[in-house]
């Protein structure tokens, strides 16, 4: 069975190549532009297009150096979509386990001040390792403006969106701000962590140890959310929307801290999966995980692979439960066999409900309570609109118009 996921958060698209021409292309349009308009511009303006172009031409050069290398492999020094650099924080965080600050800059010492005030505020005393990591991405996580990390031409604040003093200081990040932050406040606590990069370089997020094992974390793909759906996958759960160069990075196959792993109950074969999810909705819960007592074989991965599917496909177009929605996954679960993971979605969440012609009882006491407050008098329209009582707007011609408006005799009905 392959792994497979039903819906995913949409992934950035483009590789450094790519970017790297466009940085050109925008590179040569502004200077082009910049010599046109330099007879017409004042000398402020000259100056600050000029500064324009030379910060894109830093920027050019940092992906020159990164495409140069590309088939080098590293941790840090590496550009993400050919822009965003991951840079070192051990300089920081060695500063906040020692107390010494002599060797740090000011911008240094800004970026320590700020972390630190954020792990006094989160962080309490007895915490277990991944009782802070689990604090550190419940911040992340829910504090921070997540950002699309496209090409500006005109440098703003989104600049310092992938490093830890810009996430800090305007609370605004790309992944790259996300990976290097969360590493940071790992490493201040005396956390093994790593950043990981995407094998196309469009992506980065964490590998953090626990008790000697490692698990993928990815603030940015839960950024708004907190639900965990990326926090401390195996190489198995992280794989469905995720890849990197297993060689290089060390393998996550820790089993005590895995999310999913942990919070997996058991039940009695892949035929017990719909009344399961039923289960999981009825409870109004929004993550669910599950292992079989009777293990999938070869004989019978197509049949639980397709009962799956059907069923998600069923109550995806279900006009039972409109307005929900649901994503699963299969992953490898080693000596508990194939684990399947359930994310639900409820109405009423962020995305506006739209009540369309269906509730009339909804408009009726929307009407009533309007009444009471303005009278019926407000449901009065002005004469002209007689005129347009037989007019068809799509059509526009004069026909029976059956409109929006409540009818001027006050029928709330």
């Amino acid at each position: 069975m392959t792994n497979e996921t039903n819906v995913t958060k949409e992934r950035k698209k483009g590789g450094a190549a790519v970017v790297l021409s466009a940085v050109i292309c925008v590179l040569l349009v502004c200077s082009i532009g910049a010599t046109c308009a330099f007879a017409a511009l004042s000398k402020r303006a000259d100056d600050r297009m000029i500064e324009s172009i030379e910060k894109i031409g830093e920027k050019l050069e940092k992906v020159s150096e990164t495409v140069g290398v590309f088939g080098e492999e590293a941790e840090d020094g590496i550009a993400i979509m050919g822009i965003y650099r991951i840079e070192s924080t051990l300089p920081i965080s060695d500063a906040y386990i020692s107390g010494d600050t002599s060797a740090l800059g000011d911008r240094e010492k800004e970026t320590l001040s700020m972390a630190s005030d954020v792990l006094d505020g989160i962080i309490e005393d007895g915490m277990t390792d991944y009782e802070k990591e689990v604090a550190v991405y419940k911040w992340l996580t829910s504090e921070m403006t997540n950002e699309e990390g496209h090409l500006t031409v005109i440098p703003t604040a989104g600049d310092e969106s992938d490093n830890p003093y810009g996430v800090l200081k305007y609370r605004s990040a790309v992944c790259v701000g996300y990976a290097t932050t969360f590493r940071l406040f790992m490493q201040m606590m005396g956390i093994e962590c790593r950043v990981v990069h995407s094998l196309d370089r469009i992506h980065s997020w964490d590998l953090v140890n626990l008790e000697g094992d490692w698990y993928h974390v990815d603030c940015y793909m839960d950024s708004g959310s907190s639900d965990f759906r990326n926090f401390n996958m195996r190489d198995s759960e992280a794989a469905n929307s995720h890849e990197w160069n297993r060689e290089f990075f060390p393998a996550a196959n820790g089993e005590k801290y895995s999310y999913v792993a942990m919070n997996s109950v058991e039940i009695d074969s892949f035929r017990s999966v719909p009344e399961w999810v039923k289960g999981l909705i009825d409870g109004e819960s929004t993550f669910g995980s599950c292992r079989f007592a009777e293990k999938i074989d070869g004989d019978s991965e197509a049949e639980a692979a397709i009962l799956v599917s059907t069923l998600f496909d069923t109550l995806c177009s279900s006009a039972l439960y409109e307005g929900y929605w649901f994503e699963y996954n299969w992953t490898d679960g080693g000596e508990n066999g194939y684990v399947l993971t359930v994310y639900i979605s409820y109405p009423g969440g962020d995305e506006p409900y739209d009540p369309g012609e269906d509730d009339p009882e909804l408009y009726d006491k929307a009407n009533e309570l309007i009444k009471e407050v303005f009278g019926e008098e407000v449901f009065e329209m002005p004469d002209y609109y007689d005129d347009y009582e037989d007019y068809d707007f799509e059509t526009g011609t004069v026909d029976e118009w059956d409109g929006a408006f409540v009818p001027a005799d006050g029928d709330l009905g």
